[in-house]
């Protein structure tokens, strides 16, 4: 048998073994799948589920690593009034890298809360579960929630208008205001009487050697106590030279006036509204994470700014500026500091840092001596550092210029919460 018949017989066994092996696999049985089981909550009436609980109600408010990520949930009057689903919650310590470090691609509002009791002290160990956050009457579950400490940025206005006596104890109380901050906050200093003055030119550290020589600009003298004569022998124009007034300053239509022998008492120029603006201006540019804060030590009256409060408000609301203070002067007197709160037509405003206060979620406090303002700094530096941060996602378009009224409330008896009333949306918060 010659090699190439030997070649033929291999080749025809080789696939005569194939074609026995497909036959036989063609063959073998195929075993049965197993049989389904019943559900074992198949007769019980709303089924327990996974991440529902044994509710109804679906709960589209799935966490993520991410606050980023995180799909803005379908509100409605009807949504559940508990929060089941925990918002992110970073480790102690690393709160301010996580807001930091986010990347917010959609309508993502940042609130600081600060929750006291009917003895005005700070209350600690809340939860998310305590706070329930109202966007135009909306609940919003809660997407972020933290209790670390916030570095500060906070831009001092001192009032220079004040009356000699009260500028001296401002004065003296004004070195305590570095002892208040941390190594990881920052300062900036404004003064005011009649406009507004930069005095520290940019942020320093609050630890800065710069920071004492700043403070030391910010000293006045104040201005006297004088008591405005409109009638009588010594008031409107008592020594006339050709029928004119040997001092022009009380001539008819100037400054002071003189209508019928009666001088018109002129209005002393306050111009806080001015001095808020520029201090908010200065805040607007610091970066993402920190607490943006405005302390104004002032007897609170406003008159002569350029700028309204509308304006100067809406601009706070903006920016997510807080406005904290000290009331010194008239305002921090007994029952008198309550009554300049009202503002009486065709005179100057008495205290409107308690409106400002009130619609950005500060809070102010009213001293009268050396030791209650130093005090006040440490105090309120402390309430802005301390709070709660909570975090969601707006129901609301991105971007439509309106305003939007937020509530924030904790259910339990004999406790104040103290937040912004609201915010104007911003192009900057979207990155």
């Amino acid at each position: 048998m010659n090699r190439f018949t030997t070649a033929f017989l291999m080749a025809t066994l080789v696939l005569s073994a194939a074609a026995l092996a497909a036959q036989q696999a063609q063959e073998q049985p195929v075993p049965d799948s197993p049989t389904p089981q019943a559900t074992p909550f198949a007769g019980i009436k709303n089924e327990v589920a996974p991440g529902k609980g044994t509710g109804n109600g679906t709960d589209n408010t799935n966490a993520s690593s991410s606050v980023a990520e995180q799909v803005p949930a379908t509100n409605n009057k009807n949504q559940q009034d508990v929060q089941t689903t925990p918002p992110v919650m970073p480790k102690p310590g690393e709160a301010y890298d996580t807001v930091k470090g986010m990347v917010i691609n959609v309508n993502y509002i940042d609130l600081p809360v600060t929750v006291k009791d009917n003895k005005g002290h700070l209350v600690a160990g809340l939860t998310y579960r305590d706070f329930k956050v109202y966007e135009n009457g909306i609940r919003e579950p809660l997407r972020f929630f933290s209790v670390d400490p916030m570095p500060l940025s906070v831009v001092f206005v001192i009032d220079q208008s004040v009356t000699s006596d009260v500028m001296s104890k401002v004065n003296e109380s004004l070195n305590a205001i570095q002892g208040a901050l941390t190594p990881y906050d920052e300062l900036a200093v404004f003064s005011y009487n009649n406009g507004a003055q930069d005095r520290s030119h940019g942020f320093t550290g609050a630890e800065s050697q710069r920071v004492p020589y700043i403070l030391s600009m910010t000293k006045n003298t104040g201005r006297d106590m004088l008591v405005p004569i409109a009638g009588g022998p010594l008031g409107a124009c008592p020594v006339m030279q050709n029928g004119q007034c040997v001092d022009p300053n009380i001539q008819v239509g100037f400054s002071a006036g003189a209508i019928n022998n009666e001088q018109m008492i002129p209005k002393e120029p306050h111009t806080l509204n001015d001095a808020i603006l520029a201090a908010a201006r200065e805040l607007s540019t610091r970066e993402k994470g920190r607490r943006r804060l405005i302390y104004v030590v002032s007897d609170g009256k406003e008159y002569g700014s350029k700028a309204s409060f509308k304006e100067v408000l809406r601009y706070l609301q903006t920016n997510k500026i807080a406005v904290y203070g000290t009331l010194v002067g008239d305002s921090a007197r007994w029952g008198e500091g309550f009554l300049s709160r009202f503002h009486m037509p065709g005179t100057i405003n008495d205290n409107i840092l308690i409106r400002y206060a009130q619609n950005t979620g500060g809070t102010l406090d009213a001293e009268a001596t050396v030791n209650g303002m130093v005090k006040s700094y440490g105090k309120i530096a402390e309430e802005a550092r301390t709070q709660y941060t909570l975090g969601y996602i707006s129901h609301q378009p991105v971007l439509d210029s309106k305003f939007r009224a937020i509530d924030v409330r904790v259910e339990r008896p004999g406790l104040e919460v103290i937040a912004k009333r609201g915010y104007y949306p911003s192009a900057q918060d979207v990155k």
